[in-house]
């Protein structure tokens, strides 16, 4: 006998219209979590339906955020055959070769000294590196090539206010068609660490539209619920205006946070401009934006799903232990990316946790593990697969 959640995912399986949805967070090199659990859930896709399985057959909307944007494109674009421009165990592989470089890290006499002053002279890193891969990698694909819908945010400085590139959006007229690479240089354009992105696109009337962009973190650091929209809006409901979550299956991947004790209030009742911009080798406000933004969404995804009784719908992934280099988004040596590595296959072995919605602390949902949650998903993103393929009854 099965849970009730589980023996509703069970039954609106059978009738082949789940909305499925794949979030991943922001967080720098810290995207090898997610990279690593990735891994993991295309291998049991592909233990069912073969080898050629890839994380994009399987869902109608990925969305990313950041570095987790850049994760959702590259399982999204197309190659020439028309198929995901990478698996998802290419993943690792790419940030262990690239991050070193997109983050080149300082070392030697005054180290230190010589990271705050670039700090205070212009962004950490020149971003020069990152644009060459992203735009190799991705040339001239757009965002209405990708072989299922991409939900990424950014934030145009200019007009303060969210930017959501939706290849949804596109393909129903409501978007405008710009460069995937472009897309992915700007919500990974982090305040401090990698300059704003600029760049135009003409409107279908012949105009030109300016976008002046910043990392999407900044307005959603967990895209979970941008993708819901889109989903929604990609589904023929009863009511066009309300998900059914009843038929929502989504899998959230957080890039791992460290929810140890790291400020109080009693230190911070002192501080100035510097003291929240830069106190402990990190930024204060941007730590508690970014994860403010983060946690406000699981909370209200979680709350939703809870009180529906279909907890085993949701499934979020993320590890709230870090501490040190892994806690960073840009401390790229070896070391720490191998640490990182490390982290996100531990989790896998972790206990599924789901947040306490009075005390917003996640906590262990029972013996379930996220690797055995991940071969659940896996079953269930299969089956719903094959009723899709299925010829329809004219009946």
């Amino acid at each position: 006998m099965g849970t009730v959640a589980e023996n509703l995912i069970a039954e609106v399986a059978t009738r082949g219209n789940l909305i499925t949805i794949l979030s991943i967070d922001g967080g720098g090199i810290r995207g090898l979590i997610p990279a690593t659990i990735l891994a993991v859930l295309e291998k049991e896709l592909q233990d069912i339906d073969g080898k050629d399985a890839r994380i994009a057959d399987y869902f109608d909307v990925i969305a990313g955020t950041s570095t987790g944007g850049l994760v959702s494109a590259m399982l999204t674009a197309p190659d020439s055959q028309n198929r995901p421009l990478f698996a998802a165990k290419d993943l690792t592989d790419f940030y262990l070769e690239h991050c070193p470089k997109i983050f080149p890290q300082i070392s030697g006499p005054f180290a230190g000294l010589r990271r705050m002053i670039q700090g205070f002279q212009g962004p950490k890193y020149d971003g020069k590196y990152l644009h060459e891969i992203i735009y190799k990698k991705l040339g001239s694909t757009k965002l209405s090539h990708t072989l299922t819908n991409l939900v990424i945010p950014a934030f145009d400085i200019k007009n303060l206010q969210p930017t959501v590139f939706s290849s949804f959006a596109v393909k129903s007229g409501k978007g405008l068609d710009v460069n995937l690479a472009d897309v992915c240089i700007s919500t990974s354009a982090a305040p401090t660490y990698l300059p704003a992105h600029y760049f135009d696109a003409l409107t279908p009337r012949g105009g030109k539209r300016e976008f002046n962009l910043i990392d999407g973190g900044v307005a959603a650091n967990n895209p979970a619920l941008l993708a819901i929209r889109d989903a929604n809006k990609n589904t023929k409901n009863d009511n066009s205006s309300r998900v059914n979550f009843a038929k929502v299956v989504l899998i959230s991947l957080g890039t791992g946070t460290s929810h140890s004790t790291k400020y109080d209030a009693l230190a911070a009742a002192k501080w100035g401009m510097t003291g929240w911009l830069l106190n402990q080798g990190s930024s204060p406000l941007i730590d508690v934006f970014t994860q403010a933004s983060v946690d406000m969404v699981d909370l209200h995804i979680a709350s939703i799903f809870q009180n529906l009784h279909s907890e085993e719908n949701y499934l979020r992934i993320q590890d709230d232990t870090l501490s040190g280099d892994a806690s960073s988004v840009d401390i790229a040596t070896d070391a720490n990316l191998g640490i990182l590595v490390k982290i996100g296959e531990e989790l896998l072995d972790k206990p599924v946790s789901r947040v306490n919605l009075d005390t917003g602390k996640n906590e262990p949902a029972g013996e379930e593990t996220n690797r055995y949650a991940l071969k659940r998903f896996a079953r269930i993103l299969s089956d719903e697969r094959k009723l899709r393929q299925e010829p329809k009854s004219n009946a």
